[in-house]
């Protein structure tokens, strides 16, 4: 049995904590930035293909979009340490004309796109979740240091018109530091386990499709000729 395409592309991902949670907080402005620029592009040259202004618009979207996951491969291979294959077709070295058949019709060209429009949402999850789980437990294990600084001189739960907890002094506090370290212990391995499965979603998106995965497998599978 030969080994698993994810083994030709590279290792299994398993991205480093800060690398990971840089990269899952940006998602959310790029997603937002993707989405916009691939929808506003589509729509308007759908919506102006049959009097041939939206054609340029068009090919400018499919441009943006390989030009967008290129640098989506790069970027998570810089961040999450994972490699993923460029999945183009050769362009034909001449004719201007073959040279757009070919992107258009390059299954990875419409995978990027839709990666740009997917990133919107799951870069809103994993904001997030990001955000919730880090700030809470930073928040709970600092609290020994500035608890006394706080309005009232204290840390009030749930909050400050609603006091059912107190806290007003470094040793009170304790148990929320306490706490919050297992928050934050919670928070490394959700923000690498996160990571982990966004890595593997955009090796299965922006890697080469199906057909060259199986393509591989059957290559990887034959014996080696005896010299």
């Amino acid at each position: 049995m030969g080994p698993t395409y994810s083994a030709l592309d590279g290792t299994r991902p398993r991205p480093p904590v800060l690398g990971a949670l840089g990269y899952l907080l940006s998602n959310l402005p790029l997603g937002v930035a993707g989405f916009a620029l691939m929808v506003t592009l589509f729509t308007a040259g759908l919506g102006t293909a049959i009097v041939w202004v939206g054609l340029p618009i068009l090919g400018l979207a499919v441009l943006i979009a390989r030009a967008a996951g290129r640098f989506e491969r790069a970027r998570v291979h810089r961040m999450l340490g994972t490699y993923v294959v460029t999945p183009y077709k050769p362009l034909p070295e001449f004719g201007l004309k073959a040279r757009w058949r070919a992107r258009l019709t390059d299954g990875a060209t419409w995978r990027d796109a839709l990666y740009l429009v997917l990133l919107l949402p799951l870069g809103i999850a994993e904001f997030t979740l990001m955000v919730a789980f880090w700030s809470v437990g930073l928040a709970a294990t600092a609290l020994p240091f500035y608890c006394e600084y706080l309005p009232g001189g204290a840390y009030f739960f749930p909050s400050y018109d609603l006091r059912w907890i107190a806290v007003d002094s470094p040793v009170d506090a304790l148990p929320w530091a306490a706490l919050g370290l297992i928050v934050l212990a919670l928070a490394i391995g959700l923000t690498r386990g996160l990571g982990t499965a966004h890595a593997l979603f955009a090796r299965a998106m922006l890697g080469p499709g199906p057909r060259a995965r199986r393509l591989a497998g059957s290559a990887t599978d034959q014996p080696n000729p005896v010299a």
